[in-house]
Order: C-alpha cells, then structure tokens, then sequence
C-alpha cells in the first residue's frame, strides 16, 4: 500500500493544530452537499424565501390550526448533525463506528434542543474510537455462530449508553461553550471589532489551519445564527475570495517571470474553482503580502457588517459561483460589494509591496509551492498550475512534500502495457540506486489517490487524474523507451534522500527488491491489487510455449495481427472468441504499441470472464506492420489471470530494452533462440 508523501515527521503546534482542523474538515466536507440543500430550502421557501411555502419553510399554520413543521427545522436539528456524526464516527471505526457515533448524537440533539453541529462533532469521534476499543475486549474471542448477537447487541448497548451521556453530559457543555461563543461573537459585531478577525484567519489560512477554525468554530456558530436570523456573516469570514483575488490580480501586472506567466491560470482557479490554496505560494513567496490579504479580508467582513449582509450556508469551496448561490435574498449588494471591495484593497496593498521591493519571482515561485505543500503534508492538486507539472509530459522541476515512494504505471486492463512499462522503470531506478522505490502497475479503475507517482499512456492521463489528483502525472506514447523514464529517475534522484534508509525500509521495499532478480518481478501488481508483490513461486509453467511462436507471421495490418495473436492462445485454451474481440476494443481505445518495434495486444479489464488460464503468443513480422503510424516487427498477445503472466512481460520487456537483444530476436531462425532470449519464463 502506498504511504503518504510527507517529507520528515512533524510535531508542531501547528501541525497539531492543522491535523486537528484536516480531522474536522473530513466531518464537514463529504456532507456539504447536504450544507448546500439545506441552504437552498432555506433561501427558497422560508417566510422571508423568494417562493415562501409554508409547509416547507416551516412557518405558519395548516387547516387544522397545526403549526408547519416543514424542512427547515428538522435537516437542521437532525439530518445534518447526525450525517457529521456519522461520518466522524466512520472515519475512526468504519460503518460501525459510524452508526454508533451517530445513535450517541441523538442524545446531544434531544438535550439540546437546538442544531448541535459542535456536539455531533464530539460524539461521532467518540462513539467510534470507544466501540473500537470495546471491540477489541473480546476480539478472537467469540464462539463461532455468535458473532453476529455479539457485535448487534454490543453496539446496540454501547449507542443506547452514549445517547444517555450525550443527553446529560456533552449537551449542557456543548450548549455552553455555543451560548458563550455566540456572545463572544455578538460582543465583536456590536463594537465594530468583527473585521479584526481577519488578522488570525487569513495567516492561518495560508498556514493550512483554517480548517480548524472554519469547520470548528465559524461553521457551527454560522448555521445557529443563520436559523435564527436567515443568514450569517460568519460563512464569508474565511470563505470570501477577494483577499487571494486581488494578490493574483497584482501579480498579473507587476509580477514577474513565473509568477506573473502562472497568475492568470491561478486567479481563474481561485476564484471560479473556490480553490483558495493556489494564491499561497504567492504570499510565501513574498510574505508582506500577508498584508494584503488581511487588509482585503477586514475590507469585506466590514463591508458585510455594514450591510447586514451573509449568507445562509457555508460555501464550499470558496467560489464567487457558491457565495452567490448561499447569498441571502436581501444581501445580494452587500456581498458582491464584499467581494469586490476586498478584492480592491487587497490589489492595492499587493500591488505596492511588489513594486516597492526587489524580489526573483521567477526562481522562487517553484520553493514556495513546496513550501505550501510541506505545511500542507502532502501534494497539491492544484500546484502543478504554478510548477508546470500535466498531463503533457513529464514535469521536469516537479515539487514533491517529500521523497518519491511510490509509482504506478496505469493502463485499463492494469496487466498488458502497464506492467511492461513498471518493469522497465523499475530496472532503471533500481540501476540508479534507489531500490526501495516501489514500482507497481493497476487498472485505472482500481486507482486511489495514494501514489507520488503515476504513468499512463497519453490517452489515458485525463482519466487517471481524478482518482489521483495529488499524484505527479506523466504521459507516454511508449512504454519501452519513453524518455519521460529518465526524468522520472531524475526526479527520484532530486527528491529522495541520498541517506541509507532506515533498516524498517530496507527490509520492507529495498532488501526484497535488491535481493529478488529482476525477471521475478518484484512489486508487480495484479489488476485490482496495486499493493500486492507478485512471488515468482506462484507463476505456473507453460505460459508461452513453442507452439505459440511463430518466426514468420502472415498478417500484414494491425488487426490481422491482433487476430493472429489472439488465435494462438486460442488455440491454447487459454481464451475464448470474445476475448478476441475485447484485444480490438483495447487497440481502438489506447495503442497497444509499446516501442522497439514491439506491440502487446490485450483484453479490457472487463474481458477477464473470457480469460480460462495465462498464455502468451509471440509473433514475428521479419517486414514490419503499420501500427498506428508505428513500426512493428513483434506481436506480443497477452492473456493473464491474477498475476500469473507478470513473470514473462517482465523477461521481454528486459529484453527489449536491450538493442542487442533486440536484434537477436530479429535475426533468430528458430523457435527455440526466442525461447532462450527470453531466459526461464517458465521456471
């Protein structure tokens, strides 16, 4: 399994804090769509809505003299703190934390009486850290056939208990330190003192400790005063886009070299995206322009408080589009205003501190990104704006958080072209000396954002980002010999460290990848499985056979060929005919060509039902084949189940990346010369 990318430990108060805030913000964000629903009812159809409805907004009476319960009231008190509490509860101990952490809110919510966001926040933590714990009394120790009345009741009793807790211990304290937070805030507001706020969170925002702060604090108090007054102006103290607006608005006129080329692309990220990291960089490169953020932040929050504007949700993320969707019916001025005027300011500050001190932009942009994303403890997926790191290509100077770990090859069946390509860098990198760099391959469906590295074919790259948005990205039309292979060596040579790594790693990833021969294949993956060693113990014999080597192939097109090397392993038994027909699909999707004039046409990673066992078919075209404009003089027809045919693509991708044995293979007149070349596959 991949690991994180972090670049040394980090024990800080900040990092504390940050890590306290990620934690909350991981309550908050996979719920805001419910935030953004209940914000639109509330907008729509309350007494002061633009399309008042009564028995939705949840005001007035029915026929029957009955006052309206609507949906207001009830997302507010119940769905969203429940949702929060469930995932907290989750995200500590999976759905069974998640139910528990939830039943123990119910008490919260009832001993509250009002919407209990801070209580659920305690609570579904705790329920789930505690069910965990009491899980592990009796963990091993169950009869068989009573495990399922075990873990129902425990959880039942244990829930049953933390509601009665959160009902006569969590909720008066919670509803305390709300009562008192909320005085605080008013105290602000009427003294004109709100505006000073921006002095902690705009700092904090570029040191990645907003979240703490937003989700913690400003979020919960903003929803409590949003349901008793329609709106907040809390949910635009940190959310309001006019402080980053206008830094990147005064890079574009008086930047210089990197800064003032990457600007625009950032200012149209920043503020239609809501992506408010992409402007850190900037102010770290610079870091008076702390300045102007906190003097545009204070311009907007004065400005709302001048207009008894807000809004009636969070907006999330921070973008023009979702401030003005959550803004209130009577606050549209006061808000656009709020953003404008902030944005003013803040360009005007920015503006003279760039024009008044001397500064490199252009070679100081690339370190304050990493510095921004070693705060952050992990890759930006929005950095590569400012790095140049996309889908086109490698991405030379590219900005890791910490050494490269972890590299996948990508393609969509995650056993053809992949594995090749995984098995050729991972001879180079181990070459270069860093054979703890794990090498694996995986279908794109199976990826996850856990990787420092990922290389797909060029057609593949634009669906491979979303699973792996913090990821690098290289794009390849070669799998033998692209020369994005050196770069990415290069890459691992600048940011890794040259130390010897810690004896837990060598024996983890080093010392088994030093002392396993290469055509084992060692950290090769199975499709589905990217974290799983392929064993050489485990490959079967017979997966290329002389039967299945033809020196003197009769095809003369690209799919001729495809059909030559499919008829061969079926002739084998190791496919069906529709196995056949899924290699086609995969050629007219993304190329099977691999450079050195070798092709290795396989099934999609949906034709594995056609796959009976592993087997490979080798055909020589002494003449060559048009291959998409490429040259190819070997077919290379793969079938695989697990891992099994891992073993030889690893043997010929060895041996085509060696042009002696490239032409050997070219020159051979028997069977059992290519049998040899590609050394004991069948060991």
């Amino acid at each position: 399994m991949a690991t994180e990318t972090v670049a040394k430990p980090r024990t800080s108060v900040r990092v504390g804090v940050q890590k306290f805030g990620t934690f909350l913000s991981g309550m908050i964000m996979p719920n805001i769509g419910a935030f953004i629903a209940w914000g639109l009812i509330t907008a729509l159809f309350i007494e002061k809505g633009w399309i008042p409805v009564p028995q939705l907004g949840g005001f007035g009476t029915n026929a029957e003299g009955v006052a309206n319960v609507g949906l207001v009231g009830p997302m507010i008190t119940y769905l969203l703190p429940l949702l929060i509490a469930y995932t907290g509860g989750r995200m500590v101990y999976d759905v069974r934390g998640g139910v528990v952490g939830a039943i123990g809110t119910m008490g919260v919510i009832v001993g509250a009486g009002i919407p209990m966001f801070i209580g659920a926040m305690i609570m579904g933590p705790l329920g789930g850290w505690t069910m965990k714990k009491i899980d592990s009394l009796w963990d091993g120790r169950i009869r068989p056939g009573f495990e399922m009345l075990v873990n129902n009741f425990s959880a039942g009793i244990w829930g049953g208990l933390l509601a009665m807790l959160g009902f006569y211990g969590i909720s008066p304290l919670v509803t305390a330190f709300s009562t008192a937070a909320g005085n605080v805030v008013q105290f602000l507001v009427s003294n004109g003192l709100l505006p000073l706020t921006s002095i902690f969170i705009e700092p904090a925002k570029v040191l990645f400790l907003n979240n703490a702060i937003n989700h913690g604090v400003l979020t919960p108090l903003g929803i409590q005063q949003s349901l008793e007054q329609g709106k907040s102006i809390l949910f635009l103290l940190e959310a309001n886009p006019g402080p980053g607006f206008g830094i990147l608005l005064a890079y574009m006129f008086f930047g210089r070299g990197a800064a003032k080329a990457s600007a625009p692309g950032a200012a149209i990220i920043h503020f239609l995206g809501g992506i408010h990291e992409i402007y850190f960089p900037y102010v770290l490169m610079r870091p008076l322009l702390i300045l102007a953020a906190i003097a545009g932040g204070m311009t907007g929050i004065a400005t709302l408080s001048i207009t008894n504007s807000g809004l009636v949700a969070p907006s999330a993320p921070g973008s023009i589009i979702a401030v003005l969707a959550q803004t209130a019916r009577d606050s549209y001025l006061g808000v656009i205003l709020a953003v404008l005027l902030a944005t003013a300011v803040s360009f005007v500050v920015a503006s003279v501190i760039l024009k008044t001190t001397k500064h490199s932009d252009e070679t100081d942009l690339t370190e304050a990104t990493s510095r921004m994303e070693a705060m952050k403890g992990k890759k930006s997926s929005v950095a590569s704006t400012l790095t140049g790191a996309g889908a086109g290509g490698g991405v030379g100077t590219a900005v890791l958080a910490g050494p490269v770990r972890n590299i996948v090859f990508a393609c969509d069946a995650g056993m053809g072209s992949s594995a090749m390509g995984a098995s050729v860098l991972r001879n180079k990198i181990k070459a270069a000396g860093f054979p703890e760099v794990k090498v694996t391959n995986a279908a794109i469906a199976n990826l996850s954002d856990t990787y420092d590295v990922v290389i797909t074919h060029q057609d593949l790259t634009e669906r491979a980002k979303p699973a792996t948005s913090s990821a690098v990205h290289y794009s390849v039309d070669n799998f033998m010999s692209s020369p994005r292979y050196d770069e990415i060596v290069e890459l691992v040579k600048n940011s890794n460290a040259p130390e010897t790594p810690d004896a837990g790693a060598a024996a983890g990833h080093g010392a088994h990848a030093a002392d396993t021969p290469v055509d084992s294949v060692p950290g090769a993956t199975a499709p589905g499985d990217a974290g799983t060693t392929a064993p050489a113990a485990v490959v079967p014999s017979g997966i290329l056979v002389a039967d299945s080597v033809i020196l003197n192939g009769t095809a003369t097109t690209r799919d001729a060929a495809i059909d030559e090397a499919g008829r061969l392993l079926l002739a084998r038994g190791a496919v069906d005919e529709g196995y056949i027909a899924a290699m086609h699909e995969r050629e007219e999707s993304v190329s099977t060509y691999m450079g050195s004039y070798l092709a290795i046409p396989h099934g999609t990673n949906a034709a594995k039902d056609h796959i009976r066992k592993s087997a490979v078919s080798v055909i020589r075209y002494p003449e060559g084949i048009d291959w998409n404009g490429k040259e190819v003089k070997f077919v290379v027809g793969v079938a695989g189940i697990n891992n099994e045919h891992l073993h030889i693509l690893s043997s010929i991708a060895k041996v085509f990346t060696n042009k002696a044995q490239v032409a050997q293979l070219e020159a051979a007149t028997s069977v059992d010369e290519v049998l040899e070349l590609f050394g004991k596959v069948n060991a």
